[in-house]
């Protein structure tokens, strides 16, 4: 049983905190001048752990506790390349975010790795704006990308190009894109579209809502009519399963969408939670997801390690400590330069690197729904084409 909406009043007081702080954000926040803190050959790299231990929210306990135990696991894996990883609690709180990561430059550190949401990510690149530190943080927001903050979540613009090329590819490229009346909305709209033009496709159509269940059921018939009347072959739905997707899943083909005709996708992961799998409307889609086998890897040897499961986002932190550490492998800084010089690093889902405009870049596989299981149809590559922008 899905619990749909849930997260609309949470969700108005998070647009007024990323709306204010990108705002000081883009006052305050430029390029890191220089190249960044060098490291000593054979000195352990002083990196700060920004986790959200001491949060209102039980919830971040058990996020923090697996960021770290995944930071940790990097470190231990990777050889010749010591680490001093010194944690530091953001209770979720942008400005203590802010002055615990300040504090922690001061003392020595030579990266920040975190924090966890876009917000207190935002508020750190302001106070370290001019300490040529690079901040790896776990937001997925590109919003708050740049100068010296790096997004290492699994953004709009990955699945987003990865889906647009296979669709492009399987003549599946006049897309027609769902999205909600909302920051979020537009933002993956903006992906979708962007992607799909990159990739050599067309934007057919492009129908919002109004974020609540009544107006997922009001704009049906509109959807409906715009499918038929643009000729699109692809339906892109932006939302998840804790929004709108279980409902646009049952209504749509219940009011005459036809899914061999129109080949429908999502910007999200159906599989997490796995019971969105089991949605009749999503039965043959396609969505992008980490190298699975990659993540299965990780997976393994994190439980190996600590003995329970690895919250989703802990392959974020992992992946942070192993671009600073094969980053130090080859070169004596940690300046953004040094960061995005790869052609590719070896994270725990797959291969990514980091980008100039401080977004990321992924490997990913696409999936699709086969008797409510995952089946992969185009695996992720072993290798990022091209050079990184």
């Amino acid at each position: 049983m899905f619990t749909f909406f849930r997260f609309v009043r949470k969700a108005r007081h998070h647009v007024l905190l990323i709306l204010c702080t990108m705002a000081l954000a883009a006052c305050e926040v430029g390029l890191p001048g220089g190249d960044g803190p060098r490291v000593r050959s054979g000195a352990p790299i002083e990196v700060a752990l920004l986790v959200p231990y001491g949060s209102d929210n039980p919830g971040d306990e058990i996020v923090a506790r697996s960021l770290e135990n995944a930071a940790r696991l990097a470190a231990s894996e990777f050889e010749g390349v010591q680490f001093e990883i010194t944690v530091h609690d953001t209770a979720a709180d942008p400005a203590q975010a802010a002055t615990v990561a300040r504090q922690a430059v001061q003392d020595g550190a030579r990266v920040v790795v975190g924090p966890l949401r876009s917000e207190a990510a935002a508020a750190v690149g302001v106070a370290l704006a001019n300490s040529n530190v690079s901040a790896l943080s776990f937001s997925n927001n590109t919003e708050i990308a740049g100068g010296n903050v790096f997004v290492l979540g699994n953004t709009f613009q990955n699945s987003a190009a990865r889906i647009a090329r296979h669709a492009v590819q399987e003549g599946r490229g006049r897309v027609m894109i769902l999205h909600a009346q909302n920051l979020a909305g537009e933002v993956a709209r903006d992906a979708v579209q962007g992607a799909f033009t990159e990739a050599g496709g067309t934007v057919a159509g492009v129908q919002s809502y109004e974020f609540s269940q009544q107006g997922v059921v009001q704009a049906i018939p509109d959807i409906m009519d715009q499918i038929r009347e643009s000729d699109a072959n692809a339906l892109m739905f932006t939302s998840d399963a804790s929004a709108a997707l279980p409902l646009f899943a049952q209504l749509l083909p219940e009011n005459g969408l036809d899914t061999e005709a129109v080949q429908v996708m999502g910007l999200t992961r159906w599989d997490v939670p796995s019971q969105t799998l089991e949605l009749s409307g999503l039965q043959g889609g396609w969505f992008a997801l980490p190298d699975p086998d990659a993540t299965a890897a990780f997976n393994a040897r994190y439980t190996a390690a600590y003995g329970d499961t690895p919250h989703v986002l802990a392959p974020i932190a992992y992946d942070a400590i192993r671009a600073i550490a094969e980053t130090v492998a080859e070169q004596d800084t940690l300046g953004a330069a040094a960061l995005t010089a790869s052609s590719g690093f070896a994270g725990a889902s797959g291969v990514f690197r980091l980008r100039a405009d401080g977004t990321i870049e992924r490997a990913m596989a696409i999936a699709t729904v086969e008797d409510n299981q995952v089946s992969i149809i185009d695996p992720a590559p072993g290798r990022l084409a091209g050079p990184g922008l």
